[in-house]
């Protein structure tokens, strides 16, 4: 299936290197002008966008995971202050890369909605208008959702622009839901092939919508809304792929996904630890060192999975054993290269809760002699001392990387899919009154993973099947952050986290996080006004 990359050589072209959103290098303008206005160069510079994907989602996930209810330190920690809340504020490191890659990928949609005008006009040229404002609706909502109401950004900004005033969160989401239904009305109705589709729009749209519904501004239908674009996004489609199946390596285009951020080895090996992504580098403890290149992946030892988050796996749920290596060979990779295992050597193995018993034990032990038996409610988050303590996610392998910690990975980081759409359906349904549709979208999921179905429903089951189904897919702080939970979940469940670390200034809680301060610096409208925790 066709892949949207762009090469090295025109990257250098179109992208000049600057410190913040708010400058723009205009050396090239006449090349610019020259090479846009064609059709190659329109679908170059429409490419370019996709490619900014990578940096938005490629890097440490610390704003999508990290302090929250499911993942927490294992031997190594988590930056602190977005781990715990403690200390969090404007300086520090880890709130700018979103804010700036965002804004970063907003300028260049802008630039290329800006050439859509002046280029010469093809059959395409409104499916392409129709992505740019995906891509660009995509990346205010990372936005508004982390600090809030933001500056709303929408010429392209061909000279230096030093001051910016702060649209308010109201503002925000009204533009994001313009530009989507504008996309909406715009993109191709096809199978996914790497661009965006007008399913793409209705499953964003979706989740915007019902995002907003939350917020005291939130619009008496969105809710409703939601729900029947998320109904139309999954189009009547099934869950019937197995959702080991859905995670095999090399599948990721899967009738099931929606859109994604694309990855290819062809392209990323020009520099193998810098252009892949990290994604398969977190949820799991270390593997082994230099001595196992090749044999086992690299693994961070943190962003390890809670306890809370093992327990609500229960027996015959098929997404424990696709998330989790509970049986690690030998040779770690044998599980994707032997298809026959019965004769593989187990060196760790992660009891699940029911096969906690002593009996139990025992049995798998005499099986395994060789293999170290991790007894049930003793590898979850934690400060550990030795390798492979904690269990290791497998969700996210890719056997075809290097042994390294940088970005390696190849594999296609997946945004949305249809498993996620019957969930927004199913919480939208509930936020709108309707129990029993939303009953019915949440048992879809359950039914494919092979789970008794429920009669009951409330926020909190929502949040827990979503972490069951989308353990390590980069949605879990937005989700709590959406629904409201996120002081109640992560002091909860996450033992690094006391209630108290939320408390901010002025009387007002850590829910946003701060507008970094390189941002305020950088732009000259001193009535710029910081989020009120951090003042």
């Amino acid at each position: 299936m066709k892949k949207i990359f762009i090469s090295l050589a025109v990257m250098g072209l179109l992208f000049n290197s600057c410190d913040s959103y708010l400058e723009e290098d205009v050396r090239s303008n006449v090349v610019a002008e020259d090479f846009y206005t064609t059709p190659e160069g329109f679908d170059a510079l429409v490419n370019a966008n996709y490619s900014l994907l990578s940096d938005i989602y490629g890097g440490d996930p610390w704003l999508f995971c990290a302090g929250t209810d499911m993942y927490s330190d294992g031997r190594d920690q988590a930056p602190e202050a977005i781990n715990t809340y403690r200390g969090l504020g404007p300086g520090t490191n880890e709130v700018e890369d979103l804010y700036v890659n965002s804004y970063n990928a907003i300028q260049k949609a802008n630039m290329g909605l800006y050439y859509a005008d002046i280029t010469e006009q093809t059959e395409s040229i409104d499916n392409r208008i129709g992505e740019l404002k995906y891509l660009r609706a995509n990346s205010y909502f990372l936005l508004v959702q982390t600090y809030g109401g933001v500056g709303l950004v929408t010429d392209y900004i061909s000279t230096p622009v030093l001051s910016f005033d702060r649209s308010s969160a109201e503002e925000v989401y009204s533009f994001i839901v313009s530009e989507l239904n504008e996309s909406l009305n715009l993109v191709n109705d096809g199978g996914y092939d790497g661009r965006v589709n007008k399913r793409a729009v209705q499953h964003l749209l979706s989740k915007v919508l019902l995002t907003r519904g939350y917020e005291t501004f939130g619009a008496s239908d969105d809710f409703a809304q939601a729900a029947s674009l998320a109904d139309a996004a999954i189009g009547g489609q099934s869950l019937t792929i197995p959702f080991e199946e859905l995670w095999t390596p090399g599948n990721e285009m899967n009738a099931e996904t929606i859109f994604s951020v694309q990855y290819s080895g062809s392209i990323t090996s020009a520099d193998p630890t810098e252009l892949g992504h990290l994604q398969s580098y977190f949820f799991g403890s270390y593997l082994g060192g230099a001595e196992v290149a090749g044999d086992a992946p690299y693994r961070s030892y943190n962003l390890i999975a809670t306890d809370y988050t093992i327990d609500l796996f229960t027996e015959n749920d098929s997404r424990w054993d696709a998330t989790f290596m509970v049986e690690i060979f030998d040779r770690y990779y044998d599980y994707y290269d032997e298809s026959n295992h019965s004769d593989l050597e187990v060196v760790d193995y992660y009891a699940p809760k029911w096969k906690s018993s002593v009996q139990d034990s025992i049995a798998y032990v005499t099986k395994q002699p060789t293999a170290t038996y991790h007894s049930y409610g003793n590898y979850g988050a934690g400060v550990v001392s030795s390798d492979r303590e904690l269990i290791t996610a497998k969700k996210f392998d890719d056997p075809t990387e290097p042994f390294s910690n940088g970005r390696s990975s190849t594999r296609d980081i997946i945004l949305s899919r249809v498993g996620e759409t019957y969930l927004i359906a199913s919480e939208a349904y509930f936020k709108s009154g309707n129990t029993g549709s939303a009953l019915e979208r949440l048992n879809e999921v359950r039914n494919r993973a092979g789970v008794a179905p429920v009669d009951a429903i409330d926020i909190d089951m929502i949040l827990d099947e979503r972490g069951r189904e989308l353990f390590g897919e980069y949605h879990r702080w937005f989700d709590l952050k959406r629904t409201g939970t996120l002081v109640e979940r992560a002091s909860m469940y996450n033992n690094i986290i006391d209630q108290s670390n939320f408390d901010g200034n002025n009387g007002e809680q850590k829910i946003l996080r701060p507008i970094p301060q390189i941002a305020i610096d950088l732009n000259q409208n001193n009535d710029f006004p910081q989020n009120p925790a951090y003042n």
